[in-house]
């Protein structure tokens, strides 16, 4: 019996939902993603009953635009459970601990049970942690009825993210839910940083958040130019044009690297004269290696911040990172130990102060990403063999090759993009940090592959459906 076939007497526990009978008109797949994004934008706004406290240093700041999480509310976890869980057992399954064959319907339903199952304990085994780390007061000050009831409200909006995913992933709306929050989030911090009306008090005198309407605010207020200039677009007290031009220049750097990509000439072997082609991009597997590169970083974050508060003097805790407790922003910042040496770089003065971080960050991420995007091609069907298995099944072969040269043929390329798009996402990240960009490199990064992905996906809807009228 393999460990897969222990979940068979759950099946009928574990929520799930039933794959559509028929393929969805492109009209309703966008009403339901619209759909799924107001019930996630709603968990946003409901803030936990029970809480103490929301203030305080935040373990999880650095991460929430990626994590689509929000502080004190129902999406306090984000997608971080079903990522992390995701991330396991594929990682289980690509060293052969668990045995699984995607072409198999029982063993895919069971993988994907087995999925779901352990999304939900982490739910429940980080709401424990953050509730046992006095992330919402002291577990005395709060009691235990209101700690059980905020751990399952956590539990709850573990349950509804997970099942939101699979409903769209299972072809009822587009793409995913993870992509579409995390891109729902990026953006909105980029927008909100942008045009931001909320006031902040400086030695400059009074400024706006946004940088857009701060600098027509000092453009109009100052009587000298150059100075409301140096403000708007070098101030550090917030969002300042130079994160703004920096967000842009990113983003178009993404866009335009998006359209690398080798094209392989296809022929049918059903129908004479049918040819196509297949593209290898340069982004062949996309984000996924820069998703599970941060969630590995933050749960890292947040375990050596777990264990910080409770044993600041141990050893070993202050090798896995230090950190300073700062009111300010909610930021609690490493400054030692691997968590600091995990951390990003924020601008070149970063650099400066501490290269030996700033070497070790860079090497860290570029390998990771690497690594990350040539396992990931292993143990998620897109390597070379399963995509000439692929074109097998349908018939198809690489115009020019015997079926027994394909393997061959797109090892020369499917490996070598894997993980130089992997290499070439960690080094966007890292360039985007320095130069100031908005939110994160990492976020920007996620935002404008989703969106790309999404734009590709509902073009190719609309192209199979004729119309979304």
């Amino acid at each position: 019996m393999r460990l897969l076939h222990l979940l068979r007497p759950a099946l009928s526990i574990i929520p799930e939902v039933q794959e559509p009978r028929f393929p969805q008109p492109l009209k309703v797949k966008v009403l339901i993603t619209g759909i799924t994004l107001f019930i996630y934008l709603i968990c946003c706004q409901i803030p936990l009953y029970g809480v103490y406290r929301t203030s305080g240093s935040d373990p999880f700041y650095w991460m929430r635009v990626i994590l689509a999480s929000n502080k004190g509310t129902l999406m306090e976890l984000g997608i971080s459970p079903i990522v992390t869980s995701g991330m396991i057992l594929q990682f289980l399954s690509g060293v052969g601990f668990i045995e699984v064959n995607h072409s198999v319907r029982e063993d895919k339903v069971l993988f994907n049970a087995a999925q779901k199952l352990l999304s939900f304990i982490m739910a429940i085994a980080e709401g424990m942690a953050y509730i046992w780390s006095g992330a919402y007061g002291d577990i005395n000050q709060i009691g235990a009825g209101n700690a059980i009831l905020i751990l399952l409200q956590l539990t709850f909006a573990g349950v509804v993210v997970t099942m939101l995913d699979e409903m769209l992933q299972k072809g009822y709306g587009l793409g995913s839910g993870i992509s579409l929050f995390i891109a729902t989030n990026v953006s909105e911090n980029i927008l909100w940083k942008s045009f931001s009306p909320i006031t902040l008090s400086t030695e400059a005198g009074t400024q706006f958040e946004g940088a857009i309407i701060n600098f027509f605010h000092l453009i109009f207020t100052k009587q000298n130019t150059l100075q409301a200039l140096y403000y708007a677009f070098f101030r550090e007290s917030a969002p300042n044009l130079n994160n703004l031009l920096a967000t842009l220049f990113v983003i178009s750097l993404v866009i335009y690297l998006q359209g690398f990509r080798v094209e392989v000439p296809l022929a049918s072997q059903k129908i004479r004269g049918l040819v196509s082609s297949h593209g290898i991009k340069l982004f062949y597997t996309s984000n996924i290696p820069m998703i599970i590169q941060s969630t590995l970083v933050q749960n890292v974050y947040f375990l050596s911040q777990l264990l910080y508060r409770r044993f600041k003097t141990n050893f070993f805790v202050k090798l896995l990172g230090t950190w300073q407790e700062a009111e300010f922003g909610g930021q609690s910042v490493p400054i030692g130990g691997l968590a600091y040496y995990m951390s990003p770089l924020r601008d070149v003065k970063d650099i400066i102060n501490d290269p030996i971080h700033a070497i070790v960050y860079v090497l860290f991420v570029v390998f990771m990403c690497g690594f990350f995007a040539k396992f990931w091609i292993q143990i998620s069907g897109e390597s070379a063999k399963d995509v000439a298995r692929k074109f097998k099944d349908e018939q198809i072969k690489i115009k020019g090759l015997r079926e027994e040269s394909m393997v061959k043929y797109l090892s020369g390329y499917i490996p070598v993009a894997a993980f130089c798009g992997g290499v070439c996402i960690g080094l966007l990240t890292i360039v985007a940090d320095i130069l100031g960009a908005i939110g994160s490199g990492t976020g920007i990064l996620l935002a404008v592959t989703i969106i790309y992905g999404y734009f590709e996906t509902f073009h190719k809807e609309k192209y199979d459906n004729q119309s979304i009228f």
